[in-house]
């Protein structure tokens, strides 16, 4: 998988992004090497059943785990909970034929949202490509899409932006192709989690994946000083200026932040002689972000990869 090397590449020619390697090795001093256990689903909002509509439930999820601006009351903890709560109702709501019913309307009223959300039509139309996608690929379940990876992370990766557009997170920097995939990556993740990396969940190579590049996490890096921009960039995101998706300035802030938690990856290792993963940095910076970075502090882009 090509997401460290490009997103390696994209740092190194930088204009508006900067890593601060004497800032990484200050923080994993601090850590003294040990990242902070955080349990997945440590908000108790995700749906779990130890089975195969887990799955079906996860690849729903991260179809739609996109902007959550700029209704400033919509959280990606209703997004989670909302599509439990609609699971636990109704356990056929997410089969693909269903799926690929879906409207915007309909989906606001799957999640009980009282107005219109964020990119409605677009993760409608997100929802029913993964429905008709699973129908037409996988008889209709996201556990045999995860079947045919054979516990691979890195291969179930491809496999689902291989399959659903709405999950090709790459795009070019400088004639450079550049991947990111967040949100497929964020499924293996989850998957990962969710199982405690048994069964459905279990997959050889979990250290391969990334971090999930977001709003969250490149605030957090910027807060303790490893992600520094440039004084228009500053201005833009201090401003809650949108910062047009594909721009040499976003893509700078999403390939900087996997590149710097890859850094932060290796110097909270070396000081452990123990195996970090980038899974387990993320999730620690996302959940740390959450609980004190201002939703203000975050840079705006209006697209459906994060």
């Amino acid at each position: 998988m090509e997401v460290r090397a490009s997103c390696l590449w994209v740092a190194d020619h930088a204009n508006y992004v900067a890593i601060n390697a004497k800032a990484i090795e200050h923080v994993a001093e601090h850590m003294q090497g040990a990242v902070p256990s955080v349990e997945w689903d440590f908000e108790k909002i995700h749906f779990y059943d130890g089975g195969p509509l887990t799955a079906q439930y996860m690849l729903v999820l991260d179809a739609m785990n996109f902007c959550f601006w700029p209704d400033d009351e919509l959280h990606y903890e209703h997004l989670a909970r909302g599509l439990r709560n609609a699971l636990v109702a109704d356990p056929k709501a997410f089969d693909a034929d269903r799926l690929q019913s879906y409207t915007g309307p309909m989906l606001r009223k799957l999640l009980n949202w009282p107005r219109e959300l964020p990119l409605e039509e677009e993760r409608a139309r997100l929802l029913r490509e993964v429905g008709s996608v699973l129908a037409k690929n996988f008889a209709g379940s996201a556990a045999n899409l995860v079947a045919r990876a054979k516990k691979s992370a890195v291969d179930l990766v491809e496999l689902v932006a291989g399959n659903f557009p709405g999950f090709r997170d790459h795009t070019v920097y400088k004639g450079q192709q550049v991947f990111i995939y967040k949100r497929a990556q964020i499924f293996v993740a989850d998957l990962w989690g969710a199982f405690k990396g048994q069964g459905i969940g279990e997959f050889k190579d979990i250290s391969s994946i990334t971090m999930f590049a977001d709003y969250v996490v490149p605030a957090v890096l910027r807060a303790w000083g490893i992600l520094e921009y440039s004084p228009c960039l500053a201005e833009k995101v201090d401003s809650q200026e949108n910062i047009a998706p594909g721009s040499e300035e976003e893509v700078e802030i999403r390939a900087c932040t996997i590149t710097a938690v890859e850094l932060l990856r290796e110097a909270l290792s070396n000081r452990t002689g123990e195996e970090v993963t980038s899974v387990q940095v993320d999730w620690w910076l996302w959940s740390s972000g959450i609980q004190s970075i201002k939703a203000t502090d975050y840079h705006h882009a209006l697209t459906v990869y994060y």
